[in-house]
């Protein structure tokens, strides 16, 4: 990939380095976002260069159109099981490897895949990692029905938290309401700083109407941060356990 701007030779970096964790026969799920994106190219490169054989799971229809593009199979994750690995972005990562992600609306699929694997991997640039979650705004998917009193259950939520300062914006995208692979609609809801995730997230799964929220507490094993010079800082699990 030549010419890369430095903040694509920083996800590139990160990307190689998620890929040089693939090994013959492993069962992957395949993540979305921009990222993501430099991640399936490489892996492509290696099942190309190596004669790999994966069985490979996508968590939006986008990735699994590029990774067939490159000559991947994809298959559907209920035919392949349990995965071994899943490599996949985020949109912010905390000190505790708790993340935000959902900014591209593939969040459920993400979520199903991450917790379906032995192993979550994020590959990020600097820009994503942060002190404190909810900078970037929380996607939250809705099903179309009912959905103003969804938002009314949401706000009700936030202000039990201190959290209904900033708007929540239903998504939309070319001047149309965005939909996602399901079919659902997003409310986007901007906080600036979640002080307490693990309240937010459960209050939000309580909701009739909330398919899922962007918030992925605990389930990120490894965050691979890359550099635009080639360096990549590896963030851990076992780093935050102590």
């Amino acid at each position: 990939m030549p010419d890369l701007s430095p903040a694509e030779a920083a996800k590139d970096a990160a990307a190689r380095a998620a890929i040089a964790l693939v090994q013959d026969g492993m069962r992957l799920g395949l993540g979305t976002g921009s990222t993501a994106v430099f991640m399936v190219h490489r892996l492509a490169e290696r099942v190309r260069a190596e004669g790999l054989r994966l069985r490979c799971a996508a968590t939006s229809r986008a990735t699994c159109d590029l990774a067939e593009s490159l000559g991947l199979r994809i298959e559907e994750l209920d035919e392949i099981g349990w995965l071994d690995l899943t490599i996949d972005g985020a949109d912010e990562i905390d000190p505790d490897l708790n993340l935000i992600k959902g900014g591209g609306g593939a969040h459920l699929r993400e979520k199903i895949t991450a917790a379906a694997s032995d192993r979550m991997v994020v590959v990020a640039d600097p820009t994503k990692v942060v002190e404190r979650l909810g900078a970037f705004h929380l996607p939250v998917e809705v099903i179309p029905f009912g959905v103003q009193t969804t938002r009314t259950h949401i706000q009700r939520l936030l202000d039990s938290l201190d959290l209904s300062r900033r708007p929540m914006l239903l998504r939309q995208r070319d001047g149309q309401l965005f939909r996602t692979d399901e079919g659902n609609v997003i409310l986007d809801l901007s906080l600036e700083a979640i002080p307490e995730c693990e309240a937010l997230a459960a209050g939000l799964s309580a909701i009739p109407g909330v398919v899922e929220h962007g918030l992925f507490l605990g389930m990120c094993d490894l965050a691979l941060i890359g550099s635009p010079d080639g360096r990549v800082i590896e963030m851990t699990a076992a780093q935050v356990a102590e």
